[in-house]
């Protein structure tokens, strides 16, 4: 889940849902300073279905020890501390089924899906956050992550729909980094965030260099990017979210029974130039 507050309780969005909105502003990924992501329709698809793994455990929201929906807020933006508000092998199980359900679909989006997984698990996991009972357990995950992702290439060569140059690490990187850039945009939008930002990694250019892009808040869900990254010169899109009431809950029914309640209503975002 993704959670936004308001003054009356929160809205709740769903990973999926939160990924489906970073897949349509890769659709739009490229111009005239920015490079376009080739094979645009698998980076795409990587893009958008990098949470499809979430699908099951967000039908039932989970609270936090603090008595919060257990989710992504505006207040873990530039933080990695998940394993604080949920078990480790259940999230690492989360994870890989995001890289499984997309395998046997389509191994070039399910490489991008884990090496999104292995740098959340790396350079921004906060270990001290994790028993250390459980570090071999979540070493040993990522360890494994790596090796399907040589499968998957090998899978890729094989099936003759890829060059060499499409499975190379400059490439892999470069649509990596736009699937990075694209989530982060999507998790900015889906709890409102406030303050300034930008999409984490610097961005390919057409000239052969790199650009970090500058996220700037000017409305409710409504966003400036500098530089512009985009084929459009603006792009609206919805999200679905649910808003339960109340902040704090004493049981995790409670929240559940006032989800299960609440209407499924779009939110709008707009990214602006």
């Amino acid at each position: 889940m993704l959670r936004c507050w308001t003054k009356e309780g929160w809205w709740l969005v769903r990973h999926p849902d939160h990924a489906r909105l970073a897949g349509e502003f890769a659709a739009h990924w490229g111009n005239r300073l920015f490079r376009v992501p080739e094979p645009r329709p698998d980076v795409v698809e990587g893009v958008r279905r990098h949470d499809d793994g979430w699908a099951a455990r967000d039908e039932r929201p989970f609270l936090t020890r603090q008595g919060k929906p257990s989710a992504f807020g505006a207040d873990l933006v530039g933080k990695y501390t998940a394993f604080e508000e949920i078990d480790l092998p259940e999230y690492l199980g989360v994870r890989g089924r995001a890289l499984e359900v997309v395998a046997g679909e389509n191994a070039y989006a399910a490489i991008l899906i884990s090496m999104h997984t292995c740098n959340l698990l790396t350079e921004h996991a906060d270990r001290s956050t994790i028993r250390v009972a459980e570090l071999p357990l979540l070493d040993a995950f990522v360890e494994g992550q790596r090796r399907r992702q040589a499968e998957l290439r090998e899978a890729c060569l094989a099936g003759g729909g890829f060059q060499p140059c499409d499975l190379g690490a400059g490439r892999l990187d470069e649509h990596f980094r736009v699937l990075q850039a694209c989530d982060n945009l999507s998790l900015l939008a889906c709890v409102d965030f406030e303050g300034p930002a930008h999409l984490l990694h610097p961005l390919p250019t057409r000239d052969g260099g790199e650009r970090t892009v500058r996220v700037e808040r000017v409305g409710a869900r409504r966003f400036r990017l500098d530089p512009w990254p985009l084929d459009v010169a603006e792009l609206r899109c919805e999200v679905p979210a649910r808003h339960v009431e109340g902040h704090v809950f004493g049981e995790v029914e409670e929240l559940r029974g006032r989800h299960a309640r609440a209407r499924e209503e779009l939110l709008a975002v707009v990214i602006e130039r």
